[in-house]
């Protein structure tokens, strides 16, 4: 891949319901489908977060993470298709970098409790 090819960024949020191993199969695939066709630039595992709405039913939090990478448009088609049936992914989204972003910050340093289901919330504020 050449090296003035762009940058992207993938962010996938995992289902939290389903098991670790799950989990980390479906990031494993993604991985070993960009390092096939691309080239990582680096990988970011941000851990269990609470998501700012509700996804699905009942769904408020998810396990991020990301991964920045160089491809090609026929890898972007691939990931997007393959993500969007794969059960397990709450989220996901590509985004095309602009030359000179920095690197990403560390998530992962910074603790965060995630708290309790949005019903419960909306309960206790009342």
């Amino acid at each position: 891949m050449a090296k003035n090819s762009p940058t992207y960024d993938l962010m996938l949020l995992l289902d939290t319901a389903i098991d670790a191993e799950a989990r980390t199969k479906i990031l494993a695939d993604a991985s070993e489908h960009i390092k096939k066709h691309g080239e990582i630039v680096s990988e970011h595992d941000w851990g269990t977060r609470q998501t700012t709405y509700e996804v699905g039913k009942n769904k408020t939090d998810a396990e991020y993470h990301l991964i920045q990478f160089h491809g090609t448009p026929e890898l972007l088609a691939t990931l997007q298709r393959t993500l969007r049936i794969t059960d397990g992914v709450n989220r996901f989204r590509i985004i095309k970098l602009a030359n000179g972003v920095g690197a990403p910050p560390d998530l992962k340093a910074t603790p965060v409790a995630v708290s309790a289901p949005a019903e419960e919330q909306r309960e206790q504020a009342l």
